[in-house]
């Protein structure tokens, strides 16, 4: 199989840049490398600085290739258009500059990607991973959000090359089946893949098996997480934003949660698949300190089980 398996900061605990307890990216990096990967994500925009010759120097350093990047913003409001547009032309300034990972033959398109992500809206975070209670958006507000995604992923290919790809995640406003099922009807696959995440579409009440079959025509990229059981089953009684879950450790190292990789990687087999899958384990950074062991964990049992 042409699958190679990376990393990305949030298994560090980096998913908001403001948050003051993060480890350092260069310390990231290091680990990430120690953990036997050859490439990992940018993270959240303003955590890795867009200075292109102290990221190159770190990557060089630990013999890392960048895989994509990452908006996780309100997709939603239209007073953050520009906002988004600007962080597009950032981003994808900084990867395109950055030596290239070596595409798989069969990889649907080359790395880095641009990876969209709708976040930022606390009436949805309390709602993570409950369908049945979550509010859903008015019509003119959906469309809004399918308007702005179709404008990041135009700029980020026509002026950079960039293949964006859209991310169903917790707590943001494409999270639900009925959500994803509608933005694959509104956003064709020429303008944007889908980055299907088995951890997210777990938690949201989806057997990750069946969508990664279902929508394989449609998949460019992969995220591998897995879930504790128990304390999944704890915080969805609980009223709980859904970072604060992952603090609580409802992410597990890979292969000591409920989510079968075995299946999964005999499903990638007959779908073809080929490229990247992209290990993630939120946590509070304050829990930083064992994230090294958790990815060394996740990475060897993937590898275990024939990854």
């Amino acid at each position: 199989m042409g699958i190679k398996i990376a990393g990305a900061p949030c298994c560090w605990g980096v998913d908001d840049p403001k948050n003051p307890y993060l480890p350092p990216w260069e310390r990231v990096l290091h680990e990430a490398s120690q953990a036997g990967y050859k490439g990992i994500e940018l993270g959240p925009y303003g955590y890795i600085p867009m200075d292109i010759e102290r990221v190159q120097a770190e990557l060089s350093k630990n013999d890392l290739n960048i895989i994509a990047g990452t908006i996780f913003d309100d997709l939603v409001s239209p007073s953050n258009l520009e906002n988004l547009l600007h962080q597009v032309d950032d981003i994808c300034s900084l990867i395109t500059k950055l030596p290239l990972s070596p595409s798989e033959e069969g990889q649907k398109f080359p790395t880095p990607y641009l990876v969209i992500i709708d976040w930022g809206h606390e009436e949805r975070d309390y709602k993570a991973g409950k369908p049945d209670e979550a509010q859903r958006l008015s019509s003119d507000a959906w469309n809004t959000m399918m308007t702005h995604i179709r404008a990041l992923a135009d700029r980020a290919w026509t002026k950079y090359g960039v293949r964006s790809v859209i991310h169903p995640h917790a707590g943001g406003y494409i999270e639900f089946e009925d959500e994803i099922k509608q933005l694959l009807e509104d956003i064709p696959y020429e303008t944007a893949g889908l980055c299907l995440d088995t951890g997210h579409l777990y938690y949201s009440k989806m057997d990750p098996y069946q969508w990664i079959q279902d929508y394989a025509d449609r998949l460019d990229y992969i995220h591998f997480k897995d879930i504790n059981l128990d304390i999944y089953n704890e915080v969805m009684g609980e009223h709980i934003r859904f970072f604060e879950a992952c603090a609580k450790g409802v992410m597990c190292p890979i292969g000591q949660g409920i989510i079968d990789y075995n299946s999964i990687h005999k499903l990638l087999k007959e779908i073809g698949y080929q490229g990247y899958i992209t290990i993630e384990q939120e946590r509070d950074p304050r829990n930083a300190d064992t994230s090294l062991r958790d990815v060394k964990q996740s990475v060897d049992y993937l590898k275990s089980v024939g990854y």
